[in-house]
């Protein structure tokens, strides 16, 4: 499902998907996107500091059907969760093996198997938090993630 679809009136956060397939292979988003709804989301809604699920209610996942080096680290096939801790000039991005976690009330560090930095861009406004998957052949790719003015880009690329 697309969230920028979803019509103004939704209150909820809308369940949503971003999927990229690069030959036989795939990697994909699987979250819930919140709206802006006239909030102050960075440094507001979103504290800045704390572990965020990058979505709402239930972890954002993060699956990957082939071995990916992201963040200059590697990461097995598999299944996990997508975690961040905003901050208005770097954000820690963070993939923790507990997928199936509500919020980030069961979020343990010890689980985190990646952690990096990257630097959050302004853009122009989106209601709607939405995952991107952009490829570039069949093994280099980006994951971005957007929310009201701010983008996080996270490059990918399939090892053999």
């Amino acid at each position: 499902m697309d969230p920028s679809q979803v019509a103004d009136s939704v209150k909820g956060s809308v369940y949503a998907k971003a999927i990229a397939r690069m030959g036989s292979d795939s990697i994909r988003i699987t979250y819930h996107s919140p709206a802006v709804r006239k909030r102050i989301i960075w440094g507001g809604l979103v504290p800045y500091g704390e572990v965020w699920v990058t979505g709402a209610h239930n972890a954002t996942t993060l699956e990957t059907s082939r071995t990916l080096l992201i963040g200059g680290k590697v990461l097995a096939p598999g299944k996990y969760a997508l975690f961040t801790i905003p901050g208005p000039d770097q954000w820690v991005v963070i993939i923790n093996k507990n997928w199936n976690q509500h919020l980030a009330w069961d979020y343990d560090a010890k689980d985190d198997l990646i952690r990096f930095a990257v630097k959050p861009r302004q853009v122009e406004h989106l209601e709607r938090l939405q995952y991107f998957i952009a490829t570039r052949g069949i093994v280099d790719g980006t994951i971005m993630m957007r929310w009201e003015r701010v983008e996080v880009v996270l490059p990918f690329r399939f090892q053999e």
